[in-house]
């Protein structure tokens, strides 16, 4: 049977594109498929030449990885929720600096280790602060963590029950960054205070931490409610902090429709 020689060429370019893709997909070269695959689709590989052509696959891989790492990190974050620093709202009056928060949104204070207070009333966005913050550390690939304070010392407590806690202080450690939200809501009970001290000597002066409390910080000495340890921890977190302190009423009224 003759094969159409009009048709041979086109049907062995489509067998080559995908044989092609295939190995890119088998070598998880995912960007690169994709990046492939849309040049099929168009004229990209006709109007550049071919070594300009392999350098826009491999920026594209080297683009879908970067996202993909990054995507990695803010799931392994497990934040609750989304922000981001260009969300934050600077028109109502709680406090919150905006030339403060660009020098913090740069995260030079986590590669030099140093720490973050963020404290306030209730619903003065504490949390959406904090977690603007760890959103960046991820996009800037700096491992995060967050956590509600008292649900990880729950957590911690049980792990210690179990015999596991060193293996959830250790995945805690590895974090460059982690987020104690609400820490202090309650105060810590006797099986808390040296768990708590241990993350934070853990990371005293090499890795750093977002805390937020609605108690001011001169509260804390008391919230702690143990004097040797609330030295011990206090003196390893306070003196070189960041802080942030915010005033005025709850964001979720404010934003809030009215009753009529």
């Amino acid at each position: 049977m003759e094969t159409n020689s009009k048709t041979a060429p086109i049907v062995q370019e489509k067998d080559k594109n995908s044989i092609s893709l295939d190995l890119m997909h088998r070598m998880k070269m995912h960007g690169m498929a994709a990046a492939f695959q849309e040049s099929i689709r168009s004229t990209v590989a006709e109007s550049i030449t071919p070594d300009g052509f392999l350098s826009w696959l491999l920026a594209r891989e080297w683009d879908y990885r970067a996202n993909a790492a990054i995507e990695r990190l803010i799931k392994g974050a497990a934040f609750r929720y989304k922000a981001y620093l260009e969300e934050i709202d600077y028109g109502v009056s709680r406090g919150l600096d905006r030339n403060q928060m660009e020098r913090l949104a740069s995260l030079d204070f986590v590669s030099t280790g140093q720490n973050l207070f963020i404290t306030g009333p209730s619903g003065t966005g504490k949390s959406f602060v904090a977690t603007a913050l760890g959103y960046q550390a991820c996009k800037s690939n700096i491992r995060t963590l967050y956590s509600n304070a008292s649900k990880l010392m729950g957590t911690l407590k049980v792990a210690k029950a179990k015999g596991t806690v060193e293996a959830e202080l250790r995945k805690i450690e590895r974090c460059q960054l982690l987020i104690l939200d609400d820490l202090f809501l309650v105060p810590l009970d006797a099986k808390e205070r040296p768990l708590l001290l241990d993350i934070i000597e853990d990371r005293h002066g090499r890795k750093s931490t977002i805390i937020t409390s609605q108690l001011p910080v001169s509260n804390w000495y008391d919230a702690v409610g143990d004097p040797t340890v609330a030295d011990a921890l206090l003196d390893r977190i306070v003196h070189t902090a960041h802080r942030i302190e915010l005033t005025g009423e709850s964001m979720r009224k404010i934003k809030s429709p009215k009753l009529k």
